[in-house]
């Protein structure tokens, strides 16, 4: 497995979209319209899959799976690094925010949106 951080990744995806000539389209609307897209090809693999079948992949469909959510993972990092934001802290935060939303106590076992309170 390779180690590599956020930090290192973000650089390569600039270093990559330079070499290119796309910072020029990478503008934070193209880049969350690329991610939402990305998206699609990943629920797409799953589309009218059994649950059982969507938890056993075929090995094509599974690597295809891997592609696409690469895919997602680079244009949200690069969206990202668009907007100056911290994606590890953001991720951080958000997960503080939602324990607060969902204590175990009133979430635990419930697929509910919203807690009571």
């Amino acid at each position: 497995m390779t180690t590599l951080s956020i930090d290192t990744l973000t650089q390569r995806l600039r270093d990559f979209a330079a070499e290119r000539d796309w910072d020029q389209y990478h503008s934070p609307k193209n880049l969350a319209m690329a991610l939402t897209v990305e998206a699609a090809e990943l629920q797409e693999i799953f589309q009218w899959l059994t649950e059982a079948q969507a938890s056993q992949l075929s090995p094509a469909d599974h690597q295809h799976a891997a592609e696409e959510i690469a895919d997602v993972l680079l244009y949200l990092l690069r969206l990202a690094d668009k907007l100056g934001i911290d994606v590890l802290q953001a991720a951080v935060d958000k997960m503080q925010k939602n324990a607060l939303k969902y204590p175990v106590e009133t979430a635990k076992g419930s697929s509910k949106k919203y807690s009571a309170s």
